[in-house]
């Protein structure tokens, strides 16, 4: 079992950039698919991204697609979401999951969830 924890959420304003990190613990990280999910007030949560177990495939979610970056680091046992060209549309709580189900986009997959961290982006 797995137990994550994100940080690095913050007030940023439109136009800036954040970097989330999500680091795993009590379980073999490398044997997780991550993935991100966001969910904005009055919103169901939604996925972001995703990055397999090595990193070797990684995909998006359109409407971040060229603006934020997945990446991982498995000797820290890190996952991180770089956020560029931020948005007021970007602002939710944002949450890393894990799953060994493999690659995964929906909610339901994932078995592990960290408690979330607010971004918020003013214009």
């Amino acid at each position: 079992q797995v137990h994550l924890v994100e940080s690095g959420g913050g007030l940023v304003q439109a136009g800036g950039s954040l970097r989330l990190s999500c680091a795993a613990s009590g379980g073999t990280f490398s044997s997780y698919v991550m993935a991100w999910f966001r969910q904005a007030p009055g919103k169901e949560r939604e996925f972001v991204g995703v990055i397999t177990w090595a990193g070797r495939n990684i995909n998006y979610a359109d409407s971040v697609k060229g603006r934020f970056t997945i990446s991982r680091d498995n000797a820290k046992n890190t996952v991180y979401l770089q956020m560029n060209s931020l948005k007021p549309e970007d602002t939710a709580v944002y949450y890393c999951a894990a799953t060994q189900s493999g690659r995964r986009y929906s909610e339901r997959d994932y078995n592990y969830w960290g408690q979330g961290t607010q971004v918020t982006v003013s214009s």
